[in-house]
């Protein structure tokens, strides 16, 4: 057996750090002294520590660390941990950079106003809008919440909607000119440029926080740009980003509008952090049935309003089922239940667009991902309702 100091050594982790994973579980002692409560360690454990301290020092979280420790004998599930995590370094340090290059461009505005420009497919942005459009906040005392976010990069921008319970995120790659530029866009500038990118609601659904000075050009009526849904398909869309606001133009067509004043939330830190206990293939329409087609498990009270509580569970082969109250009363302990609201859950599964879609699941308190088979860079993410 060996003392904490010993292992420390052999480990190099520090004794307060050997500590820490006892409370938390992760490398618990063989032996505890009843008497003295001196912690001793088998030979067998200086392996795990070694294991513990690297990941350490790399930054892998705490809940990363532990899976990895307990699985440290099946290298697949390993590799996928330190895969992921691999990737969320690198995203991280694309992020810095990408926020660096922000500051400077903050820092040289008001000497040099620069423009950024893009030239982007319709089809690719109206899918975009159509994939963020449902998660737009329309809560008055949160307009930053009520638009969507445009975030530039060097090889497109990417579109971000939340209202704190959901957040919906897809991607367009096109040409960039200009630095990488975020401008919050109000939601019925939003839908204004979707309509003028063809097949549009025209409902015109404009939302708490909007500027209302959408504008259109040449010959549009300012009433939302209905009579542009017949857009030649083949024409690009080019955006122009600026301090003022955001221009869409499509085969002479024009749309633009001021941006939000708002910062909208670091949405980054949910984005390729999770490793999925669970990631199911579901038919859409389907599963859609189910939702629908069926009462909630639970109905709960929130802010004055009905949420209907929709339970996702496995079944017998691994696949999703939707678990209705007494399905939810026979279940096992220990089994797989997450509780969403099923109003929102519909709309993720109708902005998905698809046949097909993945869901990636971890448990109860873990948040909900629905994601394109064929697209990584559409998805979106659904909060937990504690059951």
């Amino acid at each position: 057996m060996r003392s904490i100091g010993e292992l420390a050594r052999a480990s190099g982790l520090t004794v307060s750090a050997l500590r820490f994973y006892d409370r938390s579980g992760v490398l618990v002692p063989a032996l505890v002294d009843p008497v003295t409560g001196y912690r001793w360690y088998a030979d067998d454990q200086v392996l795990p520590a070694r294991l513990v301290a690297g990941l350490r020092r790399v930054g892998m979280p705490l809940a990363e660390i532990a899976a990895a420790v307990r699985h440290r004998a099946e290298p697949a599930v390993v590799g996928r941990l330190l895969d992921a995590h691999l990737r969320r370094l690198e995203n991280g340090l694309t992020d810095a950079r990408r926020e660096l290059s922000r500051v400077r461009a903050l820092i040289d505005h008001e000497e040099h106003p620069m423009t950024t420009r893009l030239v982007l497919s319709p089809a690719d942005l109206a899918a975009a809008i159509d994939a963020v459009r449902f998660a737009v906040g329309t809560d008055p005392e949160l307009p930053v919440l009520s638009g969507v976010l445009f975030d530039v990069a060097a090889d497109g921008v990417r579109l971000v909607a939340t209202d704190r319970h959901r957040m919906a995120v897809a991607r367009v790659p096109g040409a960039v000119d200009g630095p990488a530029r975020r401008l919050l866009a109000p939601v019925a500038l939003v839908d204004a440029v979707r309509e003028l990118l063809g097949g549009g609601t025209g409902d015109g659904r404009g939302l708490p926080g909007g500027t209302g000075d959408v504008g259109v050009a040449p010959g549009g009526t300012g009433d939302g740009v209905r009579e542009l849904s017949g857009v030649d398909g083949g024409a690009d869309a080019h955006l122009r980003l600026d301090g003022a606001g955001l221009t869409v133009t499509v085969a002479g067509r024009e749309v633009g509008g001021a941006a939000l004043p708002d910062e909208f939330p670091d949405y980054q830190r949910l984005l390729g952090t999770r490793v999925p206990a669970y990631r199911i293939t579901v038919d859409v329409p389907a599963l859609r049935a189910q939702v629908a087609g069926r009462p909630p498990a639970r109905v709960l009270r929130h802010e004055g309003v009905d949420v209907p509580v929709t339970v996702l569970g496995l079944d017998d082969a691994g696949g999703l089922r939707v678990l209705d109250d007494a399905a939810l009363a026979d279940a096992a302990p220990d089994a797989v239940r997450l509780g969403v609201n099923g109003r929102y859950l519909l709309d993720a599964l109708d902005a998905g667009d698809r046949g097909q879609l993945l869901l990636e699941l971890d448990g109860p308190i873990a948040p909900l991902a629905v994601r394109r088979p064929d697209d990584a860079d559409a998805y979106s993410i659904l909060m937990p309702i504690r059951l």
